[in-house]
């Protein structure tokens, strides 16, 4: 995230902090993905057979399980005492939740798009770069964050923090959440994606082991036995 996305009427010493904070974690996940991300690929480079094998049998036996559901229910349907179900199917209050939320997601999305979308500053260069992250940063959120984040950033947006210059008023737009929000919400998914990385297992191989790439030969024994009991399963031969 680039730090035109941060506020620029952030004058307070916690704000400040707060930025501070975010760029200690970038800089600490940038230095761990340089060394995981590379030694990831070598491993995948290793085994890069079996990985299309185990995936390619994997793909065969979901459609053959699937098949064989639908040639049960099919048998099931030649029976004299089947009935197809009929009513209304009932709606969990989750159901009802997860719609709700969506609805309000694209609200503020598209509310937000049309604020601040890239071809509102044609004319000016260095205003539309800074539009453009500014959409790909909500795009993101919109596709992949949850209603708060989503509501925290378009708080950060119309509350005139993408050091853009709008001709509208932006302060006849309803703020739905602080702008320090936003930055704690950026602050907890950097953490946990720091957590992530360093939980994962092949950063503790890359951090433990001797000699890392080693750890072929277990990655190698896994695959032969997961690819032998798929081919058992699919009845297939190699």
């Amino acid at each position: 995230m680039s730090e035109n996305h941060l506020p620029v009427d952030a004058d307070s010493d916690a704000i400040l902090n707060l930025k501070e904070k975010i760029n200690a974690l970038k800089t600490k996940i940038e230095a761990i993905e340089t060394k995981l991300f590379p030694f990831e690929q070598s491993l995948r480079n290793e085994i890069a057979d079996l990985l299309i094998e185990e995936r390619e049998l994997t793909v065969l036996y979901k459609e053959q399980k699937k098949a064989k559901k639908e040639k049960r229910l099919e048998q099931k349907r030649k029976g004299k005492n089947y009935k197809e179900p009929t009513g209304i199917v009932p709606i969990s209050k989750k159901e009802v939740a997860e719609k709700t939320n969506q609805k309000e997601k694209k609200r503020l999305y598209k509310e937000a798009m049309l604020y601040v979308h890239p071809d509102k500053f044609s004319m000016q260069e260095k205003e539309q770069q800074k539009a453009l992250e500014t959409t790909t940063k909500l795009i993101e959120i919109y596709q992949n964050g949850s209603l708060e984040e989503l509501e925290a950033f378009h708080a950060h947006i119309f509350g005139g923090n993408t050091m853009m210059n709008f001709n509208t008023d932006i302060s006849l737009v309803k703020k739905t959440t602080s702008n320090a929000t936003y930055l704690k919400n950026e602050i907890e998914r950097l953490e946990k994606q720091l957590t992530d990385l360093l939980d994962s297992y092949t950063y503790k191989v890359l951090t433990t082991y001797k000699n890392p790439m080693s750890f072929v030969d277990e990655l190698k024994a896994y695959y032969d036995d997961r690819i032998f009991k798929l081919r058992k399963r699919t009845r297939t031969k190699k």
